[in-house]
Parts: C-alpha cells; sequence; structure tokens
C-alpha cells in the first residue's frame, strides 16, 4: 500500500475506507461482512478509516468500532464526525454526544474528529454561535480527540473563509472528483488549504457510484482513448494525480469493490495522468454534465423528508431519463421504494440539508411532471 505524508503525523495509506455505504441485507447493513470488508482492508494496509454519527441510520460507529477489536484499533487511524444538523443545540451537546461516539466505538479517543459537513448556514449559527472550535481544544487536551478538522459541503467562497477563520486546523475532507472540478471547494480549495499546510482528504471520487456505471455516449469516449481503464479507475486516477491529496476515502460495500480498489491504489501517484488522459476526462465531464441535470450523489442527508419522499431514488430515475433510454426509465417510477416525488408539499426543509445544494423542493413538481 503506498502512502502520503499527512502533515508530521503519519503516513497515510492513499486508500482509506468509507463506512457510508457498507453492505446491506434487508435494509440493514450486514454486518457480518462489513466487518469482514474493514478487516481485509487493514489487513491490506489501508490505514485510515472513517464514519460518522449519521452513517447507517446511527449503526455505522457502532459496526465500524465493532470491526476495530481484536487488535485491528491499533492498526488504523479513527476518524469521525461531529453531527452538526439538528443534534448541537448547547454546548452541553458536544459532551455528550462525543461521548456517546466513544461508546458506540468502544475506544477512548478519536484520532480524527470532524466538524461535519460545514456550510455558511452551520459554520455562522452553530460552529461560531457555540464555539464548537473551543469544545474541540478542549477536547483534544483531555485526550479525547487526537486531531480535528473539518468536512465540507458548499461553495468556494464559503470553504475559503472557514480555512482562513482559524490556523490551527489540522486537517479538511473535502468531495473532489473530475466532475466537480469548480462544484463546493473545487480545484481552488483544494490548492489553497494545501498552500495553508492544511491535508485535504477526498470523499466522493466516484461521485457515489455515479460514474461508475456509464452510459453510452460516455462509454464512446472512453472506448476512443487509447488506453482502456475502467471509468472508476480512471475516477481515483484523477484524484491521486493531485499531489494535494494525502487520501481518497471510497465507500466500498462489496469485495469485489474493495479488491479492485486496493489494486488501483498500487499505481497511485501524483502527476500519473498525461496531457491526453486529462482532456478525455475533460469530454467525460462535458457529457456528464448534459446528461445527469441534478447533481445527487444519493447520500441520503436529505432524509426522512416529513411527507415520505425517497428524494434520493426520484433524481436517479429523473437523471436516467437523459442519460439512458427515456421510456424503459420512466418505468422506474412506479417502482420507487417509499414516497414517489408527487407527494412533496414544497415545505423546503430538505433543502437547506443538502450538500449539493440543490433546490429539491423547486425541483420535485418537475421530477413528477416529467415522470408520471
Amino acid at each position: 500500500m503506498k502512502t502520503r505524508k499527512f502533515g508530521n503525523i503519519f503516513d497515510v495509506s492513499v486508500l482509506g475506507f468509507g463506512a457510508m455505504r457498507m453492505p446491506t441485507a434487508g435494509g440493514a447493513v450486514d454486518e457480518r461482512e462489513a466487518v469482514k470488508l474493514i478487516r481485509y482492508a487493514i489487513d491490506s494496509g489501508v490505514n485510515y478509516v472513517d464514519t460518522a454519527f449519521f452513517y447507517h441510520k446511527g449503526e455505522s460507529e457502532k459496526i465500524v468500532g465493532r470491526a476495530l477489536k481484536d487488535g485491528y484499533r491499533h492498526k488504523t487511524m479513527l476518524a469521525t464526525k461531529l453531527p452538526l444538523l439538528g443534534q448541537i443545540r448547547t454546548r452541553e451537546d458536544y459532551d455528550k454526544t462525543l461521548d456517546t461516539q466513544l461508546a458506540k466505538l468502544q475506544t477512548d479517543h478519536i484520532d480524527f474528529y470532524l466538524l461535519h459537513g460545514l456550510n455558511k448556514r452551520n459554520w455562522n449559527d452553530t460552529v461560531l454561535k457555540l464555539d464548537l472550535i473551543g469544545k474541540m481544544e478542549s477536547a483534544k487536551k483531555a485526550g479525547k480527540v487526537k486531531h480535528f478538522g473539518f468536512s465540507f459541503h458548499d461553495d468556494h467562497e464559503t470553504f475559503i473563509k472557514i480555512v482562513d477563520s482559524y490556523d490551527q486546523w489540522e486537517f479538511c475532507q473535502i468531495q473532489y472528483n473530475y466532475i466537480d472540478t469548480e462544484n463546493q471547494a473545487g480545484v481552488q480549495g483544494l490548492r489553497y488549504a494545501a498552500s495553508k499546510g492544511i491535508p485535504v482528504i477526498v470523499m466522493e471520487p466516484v461521485l457515489g457510484g455515479k460514474i461508475a456505471a456509464v452510459p453510452e455516449k460516455v462509454r464512446e469516449i472512453f472506448d476512443s482513448h487509447p488506453i482502456q481503464r475502467s471509468p472508476v479507475e480512471w475516477a481515483f486516477r484523477f484524484v491521486w494525480n493531485h499531489e494535494e491529496v494525502i487520501t481518497v476515502l471510497s465507500g466500498m460495500s462489496s469485495m469485489a469493490q474493495l479488491e479492485e480498489n486496493l489494486q488501483y491504489a498500487e499505481n497511485a501517484q501524483a502527476g500519473l495522468l498525461t496531457e491526453e488522459d486529462l482532456a478525455m476526462l475533460e469530454r467525460v465531464k462535458t457529457e456528464y454534465q448534459k446528461l445527469r441535470p441534478v447533481p445527487c450523489t444519493a447520500c441520503g442527508y436529505c432524509l426522512p423528508c416529513p411527507n415520505g419522499v425517497n428524494i434520493p431514488e426520484n433524481f436517479r430515475v429523473y437523471n436516467d431519463t437523459f442519460s439512458y433510454d427515456m421510456e424503459s426509465s420512466k418505468g422506474g417510477y412506479a417502482w420507487i421504494p417509499g414516497g414517489k416525488a408527487e407527494s412533496c408539499v414544497s415545505c423546503g426543509e430538505c433543502d437547506a440539508k443538502c450538500p449539493q445544494k440543490i433546490n429539491i423542493s423547486e425541483l420535485m413538481p418537475k421530477v413528477h411532471a416529467r415522470l408520471k
């Protein structure tokens, strides 16, 4: 396993295990398989495991904690996140939540603790208002947290503001892939954080799997390149091509995915892509932007909807009508588990939760009009 310098802290594996998309069975996490995957990854050299309070409806941290028993806790750095969305209303909530997470993870400390999903709203209304930076510093002094940083979902300007607002950030985590070079923090944010000496962890390298199974027009562009690789390998190579990226998190939900990603990691290095490679990926990006009008990654942060709408699934089917055959894709609308777009009352509760800043309540009537 290749590694990169995580500041002066340790050498981190170029591939990190993200516990947001663990294998499921019957609607719940297949714990036996999830533990098997996490331990196999660690045995293969992965030394960074990332989870969060809300992942898998609160079960992810528990399962990660059990996976890291039997000596595995000492073989890896453990990262989790402070849930800002609706969870932290007082300074006391910080301590209660952190202690709950330590118990779920069955550990006395968290190696890398993140303020989860920072954006302009929760930065001003929660982090600054409650002085959560001070709480993070206190937790670090107490030994409950070794290093702290933040994950981010907002625009570039907000990212720069947050980076500049505190001079002791130890790391940050951003969404980055060849589609999102100008979205959210983007390539400018990646380079800016690195210029400030802040290690950058990348999430969503395959955009929640959206750029893994490619439509025909995108496949034609990949096939035109003289070197044939899978779309997933191209996606990882693009991110690893940036020397500013410390590690790339992948939500691997099967042994096949894990083994493939481990193989890709063997060739991870900065400057890996040629000008021809980058030009091809730029053409792919342009085609995707035509085919997928809603940039939903199916992260589920918008859920639950008070009216039962399965927002990510509605967007998936809607996007498919642009990427694939219209009529066959529309047929999927009848089989959406949970509520269809027609149940949306445009209450707007989901809009503030979406990391991609999608105007969900505005789009849902359009989704229904196209799919009905």
